[in-house]
């Protein structure tokens, strides 16, 4: 089994870290490979760059030749999963519903641990159009950008500073809220006593079950394949 991760941004590093934690998370037989958009933000960090992003990673797998049997979207609370999920015909598991799911399943009520504050819009509105907002009791940014989780003493101080507010704020069990985050489900979840999703590893996992169970995008109704007609990707050759 073949499975293509995207990062939503242009850093490579950020592809290796996340591609690292998805390799961790596959079982054997599966084949892991990240890809990193050419163009768009070097974090995705706001609406802009976030549908910046999702144009770049549309492009992405648009030219990548493959082949692959599903893909995980790698970008938390990012643009671009229904429009990849017209586009291509393999599973396209995104991981902020993936950890998201996985989390209801584990409690009544999750809260989400992200970087910025100025993400929590983006983020409330993807669990929303993914049928998972009523859980979500808090989403809570640590502070820290996502250039800046290279640091992971930093990183993981801050993330429990955070998942403290937000179990506080009635959340029994937590989410990573951020790619980069990837690794430090388990030395957080020991120090709160709290289940801690890893939405990298998630994604796999389910990615993984929906190949094994031969299920991919309904053709019925929202995710029909794209009208075919003319378009023009990126600016016009003068």
């Amino acid at each position: 089994m073949r499975i293509v991760v995207t990062n939503c941004n242009t850093t490579q590093g950020m592809t290796e870290e996340i591609v690292r934690g998805a390799r961790a998370a596959a079982g054997p037989g599966t084949t892991v490979l990240g890809l990193t958009p050419a163009w768009g933000p070097e974090s995705a960090e706001g609406w802009l760059d976030s549908y910046l992003s999702a144009a770049a990673v549309l492009d992405t797998l648009r030219t990548y030749e493959g082949p692959y049997d599903a893909v995980v979207m790698a970008g938390f609370g990012e643009h671009g999963r229904e429009g990849v999920r017209e586009l291509v015909d393999v599973p396209v598991v995104d991981i902020t519903e993936a950890a998201a799911h996985l989390a209801c399943l584990l409690g009544r009520r999750y809260g989400v641990v992200t970087t910025l504050e100025r993400s929590a819009g983006q983020i409330e509105d993807s669990l929303y159009t993914a049928g998972v907002a009523q859980n979500c009791a808090v989403v809570v940014g640590t502070g820290l950008g996502v250039l800046d989780l290279g640091d992971p003493e930093r990183t993981e101080a801050a993330f429990v500073a955070a998942a403290e507010r937000a179990r506080d704020a009635g959340a029994e069990v937590l989410v990573l809220g951020c790619a980069g985050m990837t690794g430090l489900q388990r030395a957080v979840g020991e120090k709160l006593g709290l289940p801690v999703v890893d939405g990298v590893g998630a994604a796999v996992k389910l990615a993984e079950s929906l190949v094994a169970l031969g299920l991919t995008t309904s053709r019925a109704g929202g995710y029909e394949k794209p009208l075919p007609k003319r378009r023009t990707w990126g600016r016009p050759v003068e």
